[in-house]
């Protein structure tokens, strides 16, 4: 009978517990979506809530995660100026092209002298490179990375997001750098779309125009990287195109030219903004003590010290006016 109790006492507090873990998830993504807390609280938030809870809808957020941002982007198109997105974007397809160059010798420099996987170290370094977890993810089915290598990778670019989400506006503010130098370092430094176009948002108007324009020409090397990846590894997986591209190019033809659609642009990029919000609240909740566990010293160490050295010398670059718009 005591064992029976037992058993019923343990059955409860876990289902109690799942209840809470829901309730709390709902309430973040609610507060997230009502427009009351920025998008650095938000990540803040779903960290603490990934850190404290056993996510029940880990597997949903992950693909909602993806739609927003990709949704959140092309909303923010419409805030935007064509002739500038186009002249931000020559000069920023130029300077990704040789960032990305750099970061993926040393990346793959740094995961030969730390031994980590092969597959691995690639996986992180094309994060670094180009864009966080969407390269991961358009990479990973083409060299037929294990669901091992796949976690240990977004785990650690996923942690070096969130704090690149939350340190770069501190350091820009710090060095006193100009909305058109932060908006450059932040399209060029950190990994992810989401917190690019965040730390961007939170710095100014300028820095974020600048920061989203110059970052999607760095995704956009998702496609040569991934056809050169297949070719090497003869491998006929699918591969994914960054289409919202195309539409957030479109948002912005449509905010310059079509002024009989005007009323309705502010509402659509405000819409991009709470996406965005929303779309950082998932991110931090998919990241949990497991994920530390996951990624192991080895890896995040490349992760880390190739973040470092990329996000430095670009900053020193661009106050050297090495690197301008």
């Amino acid at each position: 009978m005591r064992h029976e109790n037992y058993c019923l006492d343990a059955g409860q507090f876990l289902a109690n517990t799942g209840c809470m873990s829901r309730n709390v998830f709902f309430i973040g993504l609610i507060l997230a979506a009502s427009g009351l807390i920025s998008p650095p609280i938000a990540l803040v938030a779903g960290v603490v809530y990934g850190f404290t809870f056993i996510h029940p809808f880990h597997v949903e957020a992950k693909h909602l995660s993806k739609f927003l941002l990709q949704a959140s982007v092309v909303g923010l198109g419409f805030g935007m100026d064509l002739a500038q997105v186009l002249r931000v974007g020559r000069s920023g397809f130029v300077y990704t092209a040789c960032s990305i160059s750099f970061a993926m010798l040393l990346g793959w420099a740094l995961g030969k002298l730390l031994s980590v996987k092969s597959r691995t170290s690639f996986l992180i370094t094309t994060g670094t490179a180009i864009c966080g977890g969407s390269a991961i993810a358009a990479i990973a089915p083409i060299t037929n990375a294990s669901e091992e290598e796949i976690a240990v990778s977004l785990g650690t670019v996923f942690m070096l997001n969130s704090v690149a989400l939350l340190a770069f506006p501190a350091i820009g503010s710090a060095l006193h750098l100009s909305q058109t130098q932060f908006g450059l370092w932040a399209a060029l430094a950190i990994h992810d779309t989401s917190s690019v176009v965040g730390a961007s948002a939170r710095y100014g108007v300028l820095a974020l125009t600048i920061g989203t324009t110059v970052k999607l020409a760095r995704a956009l090397w998702i496609v040569p990287l991934s056809v050169g990846t297949a070719m090497t590894n003869k491998s006929k997986a699918r591969i994914h195109w960054p289409w919202f591209i195309l539409f957030f190019c479109l948002a912005a033809v449509a905010n310059t030219y079509i002024h009989a659609l005007q009323p309705i642009y502010p509402t659509l990029k405000h819409l991009g903004i709470i996406g965005l919000t929303v779309t950082l609240f998932l991110i931090g909740t998919s990241l949990s003590k497991k994920t530390l566990q996951e990624v192991g010293v080895r890896p995040l160490l490349q992760g880390v010290l190739l973040w470092i050295v990329v996000a430095v010398a670009s900053l020193a670059l661009i106050r050297g006016g090495w690197i301008h718009l």
